[in-house]
């Protein structure tokens, strides 16, 4: 799912990183503890995905284990997408 990796982490750079291009951020760079997301950021994060892949994103999967990272975002948008598939 690389493109949803390159749509996750553009929309990352444009609205948290904000041009800071001396920050690094690698697939399994943790979010939280860049200090990158706030509650406001996942809300803003979790409407980028809802809207850009086509996903209902529920209350109970706003997690770090979901969110947290490229790699877990990634991962996360691919089994809902693979969910919304098989309804």
């Amino acid at each position: 799912m690389a493109d949803a990796k390159t749509a996750v982490k553009a929309y990352i750079s444009e609205n948290f990183l904000m041009g800071q291009s001396d920050i690094e951020l690698g697939d399994d760079t943790s979010f939280l503890e860049m200090g990158l997301l706030d509650s406001t950021g996942v809300i803003e994060l979790v409407s980028f995905l809802e809207e850009e892949f086509g996903i209902q994103v529920e209350d109970d999967e706003i997690t770090p284990e979901n969110l947290d990272t490229l790699n877990r975002i990634c991962n996360y948008v691919e089994q809902k997408s693979t969910q919304a598939q098989a309804s």
